[in-house]
């Protein structure tokens, strides 16, 4: 299902919002986290597949693939390490901690006795899990009863405390809440609520890095069209405030990718304010399986996003297949449940002539697609696909030039 966002303008980047999220600040996130070592070195890669384009009838598809991002294997290793720098730099200001020094350990002594709590999905957890590590903090996560147990072995791995609550993922985010505020922790959260924006706003600065690497990498031409997972809305936000001051007018059109029962984006541009899901919020895309916008990241939404759709899991499945298979011309790819949501929503608008007029597709779009995730519950993965993500990677890096 497709919903334009008749509220969506183009032009000049509105300096309101460029005083929450803005290029200079991405970048600075985007060189702190260059000397982290939870990261892997330089940009992922940007691929481009000309059979999958040519069968779709566009002119060329580009998939920026986060799941090479780190160990971590998905986009929020780029969010939640910022987030905690910049909390930890407000909080001793006297301090002066320099970010790469932080990462490397070199204040351990110094914050042992400082936690940090955060609700997740999985992998925003387990960035905040790995960060914490490396800086030498507590970390306690708190996870709902539909998360993968997979997902929950990574994160204890990570040295992080677990909490289970029933419930969805709202149910864990207000747990967190509590607990912050009985034992006078900081919640790291990558959404927004009344009285906390400082967090998720620096969590959807680091996304920006995406935007900045993909559109250095480009060489089928300016972005047209990009499609971008939902959840809350935080990496849509960190993504489209790039495109948008980066370009202005020229940004590409942005197309909002939500599970049908998880929907609280579409349902926030039916009512024009920040609004819950309709559904059950049980998706088998996790990452995306959110009850409630965030507000700040609406915010920016609201404007920026030119039209959001809503699809079915299975064809997230179909298309983390179609992924994995690759064809010809087109290197296999390791996409997650999640990963593989704008590819999804990409081939649903295809088949619709009517979608199709309505987004401006044809064989003259340059499509962005966002890979946000790998196979972070690789048992899960090969479930749904068929085959092991390893046999993908190891198919990929045949593909690669010597």
């Amino acid at each position: 299902m497709l919903q334009h966002n008749t509220s969506a303008r183009r032009g000049r980047y509105d300096e309101s919002l460029r005083d929450i999220l803005n290029i200079q600040a991405a970048d600075e996130s985007r060189a702190w986290l260059s000397t982290w070592d939870g990261l892997n070195a330089g940009p992922t890669p940007l691929w481009n597949l000309p059979d999958l384009a040519a069968r779709l009838g566009v002119g060329s598809i580009s998939v920026k693939d986060e799941g090479h991002r780190s160990p971590l294997g998905s986009f929020k290793a780029l969010g939640a390490p910022i987030a905690l720098i910049r909390l930890i730099r407000r909080l001793w200001p006297e301090q002066d901690f320099v970010p790469a020094k932080l990462t490397a350990g070199h204040y351990k002594a110094q914050l042992q006795d400082f936690t940090v709590i955060s609700a997740t999905d999985g992998n925003h957890g387990r960035a905040l899990a790995a960060a914490a590590r490396s800086i030498g903090c507590r970390c306690v996560i708190v996870l709902h009863r539909h998360v993968n147990d997979e997902r929950r072995l990574a994160i204890e791995q990570l040295g992080a405390e677990i909490v289970q609550v029933d419930g969805n993922y709202d149910e864990s985010v207000k747990e967190a809440a509590r607990q912050a505020e009985e034992h006078g922790w900081h919640v790291v959260s990558d959404t927004s609520y009344e009285g906390y924006e400082a967090i998720p706003r620096d969590v959807m600065q680091g996304y920006g890095t995406i935007a900045a690497e993909a559109i250095e990498q480009g060489s089928e031409g300016p972005y047209t069209h990009v499609f971008i997972q939902g959840g809350v809305g935080g990496l849509a936000a960190g993504v489209v405030s790039y495109f948008a001051e980066r370009f202005g007018e020229r940004r590409p059109l942005c197309v909002i990718v939500e599970p049908g029962q998880a929907d609280c984006l579409f349902q926030s541009a039916l009512r024009g304010k920040a609004a819950h899901t309709t559904g059950s919020v049980d998706s088998i895309m996790a990452g995306l399986a959110c009850g409630e916008a965030s507000p700040l990241a609406w915010r920016f939404l609201a404007v920026l996003a030119d039209a959001f759709m809503t699809i079915p899991d299975d064809a997230a499945v179909d298309a983390m297949r179609i992924f994995a298979q690759g064809a010809e011309r087109d290197i296999p790819v390791v996409a997650g449940e999640s990963g593989a949501a704008g590819l999804a929503g990409l081939i649903q608008a295809s088949g619709s002539a009517e979608d199709r007029a309505a987004l401006g597709l044809d064989e003259r779009s340059n499509v962005l697609l966002l890979n946000t995730e790998g196979a972070t519950a690789p048992a899960l993965y090969e479930g749904l696909t068929g085959v092991r993500a390893d046999d993908v990677l190891k198919a990929q890096r045949r593909r690669l030039p010597a």
